[in-house]
């Protein structure tokens, strides 16, 4: 009977260890119980906390970089604009010059054409001058001439063909002279 006392002593202790016992089962459960309360408030509430804090940190920086695009596209449409207004202002400028530069052309121009005619003027005032005075000139030659002939016949009394010979030799004379 020994073994036989053996075998059901160790198979009633196998049945206790395996089977389900009430107690044991409600221990478990309220174990758990606990177990899931403090794992809740210790565990899963600070992961929660933080994995929220990281989403809102990973929200805020999406929103940021957003706002970032959308201020950049701004100051990039303003940027074109102002481009555009400067491109608008530079040709405005550039008429601006060459019309400048036209009508001091045209005024240079009218200056260098009265300068140009007051020169003329001054050369036609010179020339007529310079005729008088040669006039005059071939006057007083011819007065010169006049009086030498005048006493040359006074001096003796000439033929028609002495008279123009002293005429060319006055006026050969003249031309030396």
């Amino acid at each position: 009977m020994g073994l036989l006392n053996v075998l059901e002593f160790t198979t009633e202790k196998f049945e206790n260890f395996v089977g389900v016992n009430f107690w044991t089962m409600i221990f478990a459960w309220v174990n758990l119980l606990i177990l899931y309360i403090l794992f809740k408030k210790f565990l899963f509430v600070p992961i929660k906390n933080m994995i929220d804090s990281r989403q809102k940190e990973i929200d805020d920086m999406y929103s940021d970089a957003e706002n970032a695009r959308k201020s950049a596209g701004e100051l990039k449409e303003e940027y074109e604009e102002k481009i555009s207004h400067a491109e608008e202002e530079s040709e405005q400028i550039l008429k601006t010059a060459v019309r400048r530069a036209q009508l001091k052309e045209e005024e240079i121009l009218r200056e260098a054409d009265k300068q140009a005619e007051r020169t003329m003027e001054r050369a036609h005032e010179q020339i007529e001058l310079e005729k008088k005075q040669a006039i005059n000139d071939v006057k007083n030659q011819v007065s010169a001439m006049a009086i030498g002939i005048a006493s040359a016949v006074i001096e003796r009394d000439v033929s028609e063909s002495e008279h123009k010979e002293l005429i060319d030799d006055f006026i050969g004379n003249m031309g030396n002279e």
